[in-house]
């Protein structure tokens, strides 16, 4: 029936046996037959004949939107499958939590996109322990994390170390101090990331080690609403290195300063997926262009 549908549709947007018969080389009473045999099989009426006129009915109508959507769903099917056979990949689902997926994914997604540009992508955020259920449990082909995790069935491999820095605008009077301390942050009016966030309770933990009492004006879970407004409010944030692009800095009049203590906020990034093996072509393909992009020197 199927092959039906498309020659009915043929007639259809042809608006006519004749022309269309010519475009689908079968004769005009060959294609007569196959339109009435079509309307046997549905028990309905597609075309008023008006002589060699031919008007679509209402069923009519509707069999031809359901005639284009069999076609482009074909035609979807055919091209993954096509794309199977020559090893492309297809769909891949990645976690992350919202931090990760602004400090380390867009270089990843844009290495990623461009080998592999019919690919899809499909992102999942969620904290760090829920983005290890989701790889556990098979939501997830793969994902990415703030810190190693040791859960049975999962490989762990680390991606890069990274800390907080501290980040004022380029006119901050703390750009004029030669060294600073954690004590500098005391009072200072700073913009914070939202409580519950890893972020914050490392932040929270290293203020409260430290007996410093920041001026919070605000609480933020967006990286970039940070930057942007840290000029505005003149205030500072403490902001993982791994996002203080050159870019970021240079171009948004930012300064990312040093503060010794800061060390201690070091953290390591990982990729983690199921080490039962299993994974899909296109998942395989994330994971080798993750280690391209995080661990170029890696054999």
């Amino acid at each position: 029936m199927f092959d039906d549908l498309d020659i009915f549709a043929a007639v259809v947007e042809h608006s006519s046996l004749n022309r269309a018969s010519r475009q689908l080389n079968l004769s005009q009473p060959a294609l007569s037959r196959k339109i009435s045999k079509l309307e046997e099989r549905l028990g309905v009426a597609l075309f008023n004949r008006f002589g060699k006129r031919l008007e679509l009915t209402e069923v009519g109508r509707l069999t031809y939107t359901y005639a284009l959507e069999q076609r482009q769903q074909r035609s979807k099917f055919l091209e993954a499958l096509s794309k199977f056979k020559e090893g492309e990949p297809q769909l891949v689902t990645l976690g992350a939590s919202l931090t990760t997926l602004q400090t380390t994914l867009p270089p990843l997604v844009n290495a990623y996109m461009e080998k592999y540009p019919a690919a899809e992508l499909k992102l999942i955020t969620g904290k760090t322990h829920e983005i290890v259920s989701s790889v556990s449990e098979g939501r997830a082909d793969l994902g990415i994390i703030a810190s190693a995790t040791q859960e049975p069935g999962l490989r762990c491999i680390p991606l890069f170390e990274d800390q907080l820095r501290l980040v004022v605008s380029e006119h901050h009077p703390l750009t004029l101090s030669a060294k600073l301390t954690m004590s500098d942050l005391s009072r200072l009016p700073m913009i914070l990331f939202s409580k519950g966030t890893w972020y914050r309770r490392m932040t929270d933990e290293l203020f409260q080690r430290s007996g410093v009492d920041p001026d919070v004006r605000m609480e933020i879970d967006s990286f970039e609403a940070i930057v942007r407004l840290l000029p505005t409010i003149k205030a500072a944030a403490l902001l993982p290195k791994s996002y203080l692009r050159p870019e970021l800095l240079n171009g948004g009049g930012l300064v990312s300063l040093h503060i010794k203590e800061l060390e201690q906020t070091q953290r390591t990034t990982c990729l983690i997926y199921p080490s039962s093996g299993g994974l899909s072509t296109a998942a395989r393909c994330l994971v080798q262009v993750t280690e391209q992009v995080f661990l170029p020197g890696r054999d």
